[in-house]
């Protein structure tokens, strides 16, 4: 990830706490419970303040819509069911993403501190947010949190004509002892939906082998372009249908069979989810000896010689965690066009912004 702590002209710099307090302002006022906006709204400040701008405080307005249209359910009846000590499942009932996968992963924490390992999965929740957020909250907790997510289906599969599967992410997060946890947060597909909508507001041509057309011919024009490919063809397709029934399945909720039935309900959009959580402490060592030896593999790994043409040689979440850093101490940066669309909303709803960092 490329480091892009100064904003470009234009951008706003706001505090990440004020940011947070301005969106959870806006959530509430659209329906959240104080500590359900909250949640959410540090999950998208989290995003930001990474770098990762698709997911950041530019979803708030799109989940004030989901909210308002009732695809959220701002007052979800939240279960967590279980028959087994290390299994559970959330029962969101269409709760924000932010508010059932948090959830998900503390139970997944407790459970696995009694048991070695637990695993956690979610049912009908909307739009996960950042997964690479939840798996980092059971990594500060000194266990290694692992992550999948199924959802619509948006992406192309290998050998299909047209839309088949999910985007489907996956995040491990590996807690260190001096250096940045290890976060490996990756969708299925070549390329994200915001890169290619970038592409054809930009008018630049996409990669090759990265979109495709409505009947699934790849394409380089992003005007012709309505989804992703699968990374590495083949390979991210039967990761994605893999997610799919460790997720959805596994928990009752299937979303694929159902969206590709005849039955309209099955193209409602609702997204499953599954946590796991380790504790390092109950395979013999103890949790030091772990993030010590994590601390010796990523030492390991940066001191390797550095390839012609490379800036270093990095671990995934090293520079986000960089950034995180650098964004900590001087503002998130917030492009002209999402202030815009925050403030608009915050006059509609009585919300006064933050001044810039």
């Amino acid at each position: 990830m490329t480091d892009t702590a100064t904003p470009k002209p234009g951008k706003v710099r706001v505090p990440a706490d004020d940011l947070r307090t301005f969106a959870a302002a806006l959530l509430e006022r659209g329906g959240l419970s104080p500590e359900h906006a909250r949640t959410t709204a540090d999950v998208f400040v989290w995003a930001a303040q990474r770098g990762v701008e698709s997911h950041g405080v530019a979803r708030v307005p799109a989940y004030l819509d989901l909210l308002a249209k009732g695809v959220a359910n701002a007052r979800a009846d939240i279960k967590v069911e279980s028959s087994r000590p290390a299994a559970a499942v959330v029962d969101a009932d269409r709760a924000p993403g932010p508010v059932a996968l948090s959830a998900a992963a503390d139970e997944a924490v407790e459970r696995a501190r009694a048991f070695g390992v637990a695993t956690v999965g979610v049912r009908r929740t909307v739009h996960t947010g950042a997964i690479g957020y939840y798996v980092s909250r059971i990594a500060e907790q000194g266990l290694v949190g692992l992550g999948f997510v199924a959802g619509m289906p948006n992406m192309g599969y290998t050998g299909v004509k047209g839309a088949a599967v999910a985007t489907s992410p996956l995040a491990i997060a590996v807690p260190a002892a001096d250096h940045a946890p290890l976060l490996l947060d990756m969708a299925t597909a070549t390329i994200a939906l915001g890169k290619i909508r970038q592409a054809k507001a930009n008018g630049t041509p996409l990669p090759e082998n990265a979109a495709a057309t409505e009947d699934g011919t790849p394409t380089t024009d992003p005007s012709l372009a309505v989804m992703p490919l699968p990374l590495g063809g083949a390979k991210g397709s039967g990761m994605s249908l893999a997610f799919e029934l460790l997720t959805s399945v596994l928990v009752g909720a299937p979303i694929f069979s159902a969206f590709h039935s005849d039955d309209p309900a099955g193209r409602e959009h609702r997204q499953n989810a599954l946590l796991i959580a380790v504790d390092p402490a109950a395979f013999g060592g103890s949790a030091e000896d772990f993030t010590e030896a994590v601390d010796a593999t990523l030492g390991t790994l940066k001191g390797l010689p550095v390839a012609d043409g490379a800036d270093g040689v990095y671990y995934p979440g090293e520079r986000s965690a960089a950034v995180a850093r650098e964004r900590g101490e001087k503002g998130i940066p917030v492009a002209p066009k999402v202030w815009r669309e925050l403030t608009e909303r915050a006059a509609e709803l009585g919300v006064t912004p933050p001044g810039p960092a």
